[in-house]
């Protein structure tokens, strides 16, 4: 699980976002969202911190999930991470 959290942290760090961010918090967040979800595409929102806002797009599947796009708001900027890139 280590590498899953650290690609998803390089991932957003590439984008160029300047904040501390946790791949292991990302992933429970979205654990925890998609929780007794049916299969489908959903777009999620999160609030980490008061000024920061994640938006998941992602496809849930019988016993997995892939995330597409991630989008990030805060007032440095919004990024965007593709993770199917």
């Amino acid at each position: 699980m280590e590498a899953l959290y650290r690609a998803i942290e390089d991932k957003i760090k590439q984008s160029g976002y300047p904040r501390a961010v946790s791949g292991a918090d990302v992933y429970d967040d979205i654990c925890d969202q998609i929780e007794g979800k049916e299969n489908g595409a959903y777009v999620l929102m999160s609030k980490f911190e008061d000024d920061v806002v994640f938006e998941y797009h992602l496809t849930i599947m019988d016993d997995d999930f892939n995330l597409g796009i991630l989008e990030i708001r805060c007032p440095e900027g919004t990024y965007q991470m593709d993770f199917d890139a």
